[in-house]
């Protein structure tokens, strides 16, 4: 069902005196039951009212997600932008994925810019175009700028049946040190996770998070 069709098939609904959606998805004021208890039209309402609060939740959650996405991937932007890096304009992309693997936003941002100062020195390997993290020692190449961010995502996030035993269910740092192990580069895992830090904060709220508890 369409959000437009969910929106008029709530608002059929909403047959009670209007109830404010601060109040718990799925309870009714105890004054409005406990005036109404007993009465079988009052319980048949409350239930559909119910119903149409439950149905504008989902979308509520999704628009709010939306939004932290869009916060996320205009730091990544603005972060390679700052820097003069050629990334820049892949925000979205970089967040998207890092998203849909339970990535933390910034750690393909961060290995991007300590590999190949985000684009800007790619691997040169005619073998390995589209390459921004080093991947496969710079053996690898990609279709793609997009594609490459894919397919590590992927790797990183433990989605990958080959790469999974080193990356799947690992913090950021362990990601790293998997990624670029310390005997090989003795502070990668800080270096990069020092310019996650220059991109932004780890968590992104919206500007009423701190004084709605309930957004």
């Amino acid at each position: 069902m369409q959000n437009k069709n969910l929106i008029q098939f709530a608002q059929s609904l909403i047959l009670l005196p209007a109830i404010t959606l601060s109040a718990p998805i799925g309870s009714l004021p105890k004054n409005y039951v406990d005036a109404n208890a007993g009465n079988p039209q009052s319980v048949l309402l409350q239930k559909q009212n119910i119903v149409a609060l439950n149905l504008f939740a989902p979308n509520q959650a999704e628009d709010k997600e939306a939004k932290i996405l869009k916060l996320q991937a205009d730091a990544i932007d603005a972060y390679f932008s700052s820097h003069d890096m050629p990334l820049a304009g892949k925000g979205m992309k970089f967040a998207q994925v890092a998203k849909d693997n339970d990535l933390d936003y910034r750690l393909l941002v961060g290995i991007s810019a300590a590999e190949t100062t985000g684009g800007r020195s790619m691997c040169r390997s005619k073998k390995a175009p589209n390459n921004p993290f080093g991947w496969g020692s710079c053996k690898i190449g990609f279709d793609s700028i997009d594609e490459a961010i894919e397919t590590v995502g992927e790797h990183l996030g433990g989605n990958v049946a080959s790469t999974a035993r080193h990356y799947a269910d690992k913090t950021t740092k362990e990601i790293l040190q998997k990624y670029n192990p310390p005997s090989v580069v003795p502070r990668y895992a800080q270096i990069v996770m020092s310019i996650m830090k220059d991109v932004g904060p780890e968590e992104i709220t919206l500007p009423d998070d701190t004084n709605n508890p309930n957004t």
